[in-house]
C-alpha cells in the first residue's frame, strides 16, 4: 500500500500545513459495499442469458464472434508472447514436469492477430467498460497500435514491476510487464479509486508453491484482483479472452464477481476446474472497515505525524457527536 498526497492541518496562521500521508488516513473509496451488499449485486446480476461463470475452449476469436455486442463490464487480457517460449526453458529454472503442456502461440502475423481478437474486444465491452491488456515490451508497439485502429483510448499505461529477470550480460535485465489501461467510451468508463495516491507502477510479487502445477506463464492473482476492483462493481461481468490457468475467474469468484471467457489449451482444464472448486464465492472480498484498518496500520509506522493529528481530530470529531448526542 502506497501513500502520498496532499493532507493539511492548521497552522497558527490558519492556513493549511501540508503534512505527509494525512490526505491518505482521510481517504474513503468513491463506491465500496458491504459484503452483504456486495453478495445481492451478485445475485442479482445474470448475464450472458446465464450462461456466466464459464469457460469455452475454443479460440477467443471464433468465441467472440459468437458473443453480443456490450455485454461484458471488464476486460482482463493477457495473450501470447509472440516469442519461441514454452516455459520449460532451462533459465527459467523451472521443473518441467510440473509445466503443463501445449502453451499455445500464435502462427499467423502478431499485428493482424492483435488487431483481429482487439476489434472483437471492443465489440463486446459496455460503453462504460474498461480492457487492461499484458504485454512484454517485444510487441508492445502492435498492441498500441490494434487499440487505436481499434478505437480503444489509452487511459493509463502501467508498469507492473516483479522481483525476478532472466540474467543478461549485454542488456538490462527486464523484470517488468506493460499493462494498458483502455476504454471503450473515455467519459463513461467506471473507475472506482481505491487508494488515495494510485501510482502507475505496481511492485507485486509472484507468489510460487514448491510442487505446483502451472501453466508457462500465470499471473499472480494480486495483480488480475488489483485491475479487477478498481474498474468493476460486485456482480459485473469480467472477460478474459486467453484465461490461461483461469486467474481471472478464481479472482473474479473471489470479490463477487461473474467471470466468462475463452481458452485454447484444453489440457489446462483439470487444473482450472480444481482452481475454481477451491475458491469460495466473496473469499477475498475486504471489508471497508478492515481495509481502512491496513491503510491506517500502515501511515501510522511510515507518517507517525499523520496518524498523531488523524487521531486527535477522530477523537475530537467522536467527542463532538458525544455531545450532541446528549
Amino acid at each position: 500500500m502506497v501513500f502520498h498526497g496532499a493532507g493539511g492541518a492548521e497552522s497558527k496562521k490558519g492556513r493549511k500545513k501540508y503534512v505527509p500521508g494525512l490526505a491518505s488516513l482521510k481517504f474513503d473509496p468513491k463506491d465500496y459495499w458491504e459484503p452483504y451488499e456486495a453478495q445481492e449485486l451478485y445475485e442479482e446480476s445474470p448475464h450472458l442469458n446465464g450462461n456466466q461463470n464459464t469457460i469455452s475452449f475454443e479460440d477467443c476469436i471464433s468465441g467472440m464472434e459468437k458473443m453480443p455486442s456490450n455485454c461484458v463490464d471488464l476486460v482482463v487480457a493477457d495473450p501470447p508472447f509472440g516469442l519461441d517460449f514454452s516455459g520449460k526453458e532451462t533459465l527459467y529454472n523451472r521443473d518441467n514436469e510440473l509445466v503443463i503442456d501445449s502453451y499455445k502461440e500464435i502462427n499467423s502475423d502478431y499485428g493482424e492477430f492483435t488487431e483481429n481478437w482487439m476489434k472483437l474486444t471492443q465489440k463486446i465491452m459496455k460503453p462504460h467498460a474498461t480492457a487492461y491488456v499484458f504485454s512484454g515490451w517485444n510487441h508492445l508497439e502492435e498492441v498500441l497500435r490494434g487499440a487505436r485502429l481499434c478505437g480503444l483510448t489509452t487511459i493509463n499505461h502501467l508498469i507492473w514491476q516483479y522481483q525476478f529477470g532472466v540474467f543478461t550480460k549485454k542488456k538490462f535485465v527486464t523484470s517488468h510487464y506493460h499493462i494498458l489501461l483502455l476504454v471503450k467510451d473515455c467519459n463513461k468508463y467506471y473507475f472506482n479509486k481505491m487508494e488515495h495516491y494510485p501510482l502507475d507502477v505496481w511492485d507485486i510479487k509472484r507468489k510460487y508453491k514448491r510442487g505446483e502445477i502451472k501453466n508457462a506463464t500465470t499471473l499472480p492473482i494480486e495483480v488480475v484482483k488489483k485491475c479487477i476492483e478498481f474498474s468493476s462493481k460486485p456482480g459485473d461481468l469480467i472477460f478474459d479472452p486467453f484465461m490461461g490457468m483461469g486467474t481471472t475467474a478464481v479472482a473474479a469468484k473471489s470479490v463477487w464477481r461473474h467471470y466468462f471467457g475463452f481458452e485454447i489449451n484444453e489440457k489446462l482444464k483439470p487444473t482450472i476446474t480444481k482452481r475454481l472448486d477451491e475458491t469460495a464465492l466473496g473469499q477475498e472480498y475486504i471489508p471497508l472497515d478492515k481495509r481502512l484498518k491496513t491503510m491506517q496500520e500502515y501511515a501510522r509506522k511510515k507518517y507517525p505525524l499523520a496518524y498523531k493529528i488523524y487521531s486527535k481530530e477522530l477523537g475530537e470529531t467522536k467527542d463532538a457527536k458525544s455531545k450532541a448526542r446528549s
